[in-house]
């Protein structure tokens, strides 16, 4: 039998800002890699296919992706923040038997979406008004994707286990491995075998299954408080119950998301190809932003769920307070790039100059209200390592997605175009913000007082 080694907690004991970046800095950047080889698929199909495939690869194919992966995601961050509670309490046992549930959610998850994927690809596809010359790629790409999506989901879960208990580095090192090898086989199979969508959905779900093998292979080896077991990966009742309890509250969340950015992209669609192919280059180029936010959401959330675990309530609010500093400083930052540097990025995507000037009105209505989802993405992480996810969720089902709903039904009619339908997201941004700041204030204020010695 191994040797369990112990270590000292950084995350419920070090210095909280020197932490939080030690913690933020390799999801980041694992995020930018996994952005990265999504962001290679775009450009490769959009420089040596055409712009008729950047739609289809980018437009609602990627919505749809996004709606069911972001589901699964939303569910398995129950897992995580239960992970994170019972790692910060040191209970091996309940941990263990969270691992293997979570894995085996992951697994059974991927093959019922695999199925229903496959064979509603084509109606969801229509629903969204997507248009004829961009069908086949997007149907195309949507069926290989979901053929492979077990690995995605095996993967997601795996790494967010891993950072959940502190470690954000092992997911890093194997993104940058992966994001190596899906740009080598983008270029190998789009630029000289000449197979179009195909190669580049190939080569993301090739690459995203070595992922999955990494950080499988990284729970296996263990000789923490934690192992995985193939044998033992199996649904374990109570671990069930708090995974589905905390995460179908935020899988919910992010398919109201999805269904509010896949209407937004029927709106879009309807303004013709070169509004979907400079949505689909805006989106990308948007994506640095979110890479950054969604790092620091995870990071608070870590950090909140451990010290929760550990009864470490101060140090919680503090987490939160530097978190949310380092989030406006970052979003400011991003804001000043896109606007100066903003053509030049869109011209990594296409040469096509209306699609270029299209982008950058997008870019200019959006990128401002960056530091308004700091509050919202971090707010509600916080909230969400404690297991208080209900409410979160309602608030932003009502600000984020019925509000803006509502403004595309309601107020584009009044002044059709994409000015009004990109204004929805700063509008309803800002709405929410501010309700997610007045009930985190005052749940904060019911948390009980710390009796540990504060170490940051």
């Amino acid at each position: 039998m191994k040797k369990e080694t112990v270590t000292t907690n950084q995350i419920t004991e070090g210095v909280i800002w020197k932490q939080l970046l030690l913690f933020f800095f390799p999801i980041v950047l694992g995020t930018f890699f996994q952005q990265l080889y999504n962001t290679a698929d775009t450009i490769v199909v959009g420089r040596f296919v055409s712009k008729e495939a950047l739609a289809a690869v980018g437009g609602s194919a990627a919505q749809i992706v996004g709606l069911i992966v972001g589901f699964f995601v939303g569910l398995a961050s129950g897992a995580s923040v239960i992970i994170s509670q019972f790692y910060g309490a040191k209970d091996r046992a309940q941990l263990n038997r969270a691992l293997h549930t979570a894995y085996a959610f992951s697994i059974v998850g991927s093959i019922f979406i695999t199925a229903l994927g496959i064979l509603t690809a084509p109606w969801m596809l229509e629903l969204m008004h997507t248009p004829q010359e961009t069908m086949a790629d997007a149907l195309l790409y949507l069926r290989i994707y979901f053929a492979g999506i077990i690995f995605v989901f095996i993967y997601n879960v795996g790494s967010s286990i891993l950072r959940a208990m502190g470690d954000s580095r092992r997911p890093l090192y194997y993104l940058i491995v992966c994001c190596i090898l899906n740009i080598v086989l983008d270029i190998v199979l789009v630029i000289v075998f000449h197979m179009g969508v195909a190669g580049v959905s190939i080569a993301t779900i090739f690459s995203q299954g070595v992922s999955a093998v990494l950080v499988t292979r990284a729970l296996m080896r263990s000789d923490d408080l934690y192992q995985l077991e193939f044998q033992k990966i199996r649904f374990h009742k109570s671990a069930l119950i708090s995974l589905i309890w905390v995460g179908c509250p935020t899988g919910i969340q992010s398919i109201l998301y999805s269904v509010t950015n896949m209407l937004i992209q029927t709106f879009l669609n309807n303004l013709g190809t070169d509004t979907v192919a400079a949505w689909s280059a805006f989106g990308k180029i948007d994506s640095l932003y979110w890479m950054v936010n969604n790092a620091f959401g995870i990071a608070v959330t870590t950090f909140v769920g451990q010290n929760f675990g550990a009864g470490k309530y101060d140090r919680m609010k503090k987490s939160v307070r530097i978190g949310l500093c380092m989030g406006l400083c970052t979003a400011l930052t991003l804001t000043l790039i896109f606007y100066n540097f903003g053509t030049p990025l869109f011209r990594l995507f296409t040469s096509d100059e209306n699609v270029v000037s299209i982008g950058m009105q997008m870019l200019h209505h959006v990128a401002p209200a960056y530091c308004l989802f700091v509050f919202i993405e971090l707010l509600s992480g916080a909230l969400r390592g404690t297991g208080d996810v209900v409410i979160p969720m309602l608030i932003t089902c009502f600000g984020v997605c019925l509000l803006r709903i509502a403004w595309l039904f309601f107020i584009e009619p009044l002044a059709p175009g994409l000015n009004t339908i990109v204004l929805s997201y700063p509008v309803t941004w800002a709405i929410t913000a501010v309700m997610f700041i007045v009930y985190y204030c005052y749940r904060a204020k019911k948390w009980p007082k710390s009796y540990a010695k504060k170490t940051a």
